[in-house]
């Protein structure tokens, strides 16, 4: 081993990407036996049937007409105004809460975890979310020296467990001065769940009966990055109501991507929205936020801030935005509900679905049931405690024909075991 010449708190495993590296695997795959012989479920954005990324004809052609040095200039350090105002209306709709509102530009979802993240825990504080996640936010967490620790997403009816939330909640509570929660909904990354309106509300006055100590300091981190393709536009949002006139020391982040809605993945754009019942605590978050931008990336891409603003803000254009989402969203509903109804029909446990990019498949051996199923030629991403299919990637009908190759090979692995 030669000198270590990185620092100490910048040493970690020499390992790639697994989701990068099984999905690299997949793409091979497909080129040398053909896209009709392989199912690959490890990509994270939605395509078409004959496995070419979708983007929607009504944001690129916006994005096109821009002038090249509106694409170009610099952008300011928190994001252009217009944006931060658009971003707001893009995401809450008509279900802005009755809040101090403030937004600040981001990279892309990823962004606005790491400033709420970095703003609003300390070092080695400990960070709460469901025990089914999206693997960067340890990522996120571990390079400023924070934890994640997990509550158990469903009970044994498959439903939120509050229980296990509360367990967990409490003992952050008990422990440290913040309480820092991360809830991916609706359309969770990998299961496919949506918090419901009764569990936001137990959630939500379990916050204020923790706030009733005005030592501690609650944040609720939204992380809304599949948002704009949940089935129930209206309803998917409802919840946002609930976060106002909360207690001043309860504070909702909600991190806003443009990735999925606007099929706009590499431009990476995004927001952290800051809620607060309390004007002087939405202004913290704001130049908290805006000294991280400056120290981290100093800002973002003014091109897709201004592609955003001009969609939101001219009712023909957000119109014709939406009836052309809606087309696809449509077709990842039917993909799903293809996937579910197999599922059922030949005995695959899966967790509740319900909107988003993703269905999990729970199992005891994700890495080497993800192995196996390259043998019939079907790519998945191993979690820990399962596996992830991309329906937003795959056809109706690989979707139809997935899970009873996911079951038998199932099968084979528990006989295999059993033989040994």
């Amino acid at each position: 081993m030669g000198e270590m010449m990185v620092a100490k708190h910048a040493i970690w495993p020499r390992v790639n990407d697994p989701i990068f590296n099984i999905s690299e695997r997949a793409q091979n795959a497909t080129k040398s036996l053909g896209k009709e012989n392989v199912i690959n479920a490890t990509i994270g954005a939605l395509m078409d049937d004959d496995g070419n990324l979708i983007t929607l004809d009504t944001v690129f052609n916006e994005y096109k007409s821009l002038p090249n040095a509106e694409i170009a200039a610099y952008a300011g350090i928190a994001g252009q105004p217009e944006y931060l105002e658009a971003v707001k209306k893009a995401c809450f709709k008509e279900f802005m809460p009755e809040a101090h509102i403030r937004a600040v530009a981001s990279p892309g979802g990823s962004g606005s975890i790491k400033l709420a993240v970095y703003n609003y825990t300390n070092e080695g504080d400990e960070i709460l979310t469901s025990d089914w996640y999206w693997s960067p936010y340890v990522s996120i967490a571990e390079e400023t020296n924070r934890d994640i620790v997990t509550y158990q997403l469903f009970d044994e009816n498959n439903d939120f467990n509050f229980t296990s939330f509360k367990e967990k909640f409490l003992y952050l509570a008990n422990k440290q001065e913040r309480i820092f929660t991360i809830l991916n909904t609706p359309a969770h990354n990998p299961t496919g769940y949506s918090v419901g309106d009764d569990d936001w509300d137990k959630i939500i006055n379990l916050s204020k009966e923790v706030a009733v100590n005005p030592e501690k300091k609650v944040i609720l981190f939204v992380d809304v990055a599949y948002i704009d393709f949940a089935k129930d536009d209206e309803g998917s949002r409802r919840f946002f109501k609930k976060f106002s006139n909360l207690p001043e020391n309860i504070f909702v982040i909600v991190g806003f991507s443009m990735s999925k809605g606007f099929t706009a993945y590499g431009m990476r754009m995004g927001a952290a929205i800051g809620i607060s019942s309390s004007e002087d605590v939405a202004e913290q978050f704001f130049y908290s936020c805006v000294h991280s931008c400056r120290a981290n990336w100093s800002n973002c891409n003014r091109g897709p801030m201004t592609l955003l603003s001009n969609i939101v803000n001219d009712p023909e254009k957000f119109k014709a935005y939406t009836e052309e989402k809606d087309k696809y969203k449509n077709l990842l509903s039917v993909r799903a509900e293809a996937f579910v109804k197999e599922s059922e029909k030949c005995g695959l446990d899966i967790l509740p679905y319900r909107d988003g990019f993703f269905v999990s498949i729970p199992c005891e051996d994700p890495k080497a049931l993800s192995e196996e199923l390259t043998k019939d030629n079907v790519y998945t991403v191993p979690l820990k405690a399962g596996l992830r299919f991309a329906v937003c990637a795959v056809s109706e009908s690989k979707c139809s024909a997935a899970p009873s190759i996911i079951k038998n090979a199932m099968e084979y692995i528990k006989s295999q075991k059993v033989e040994a």
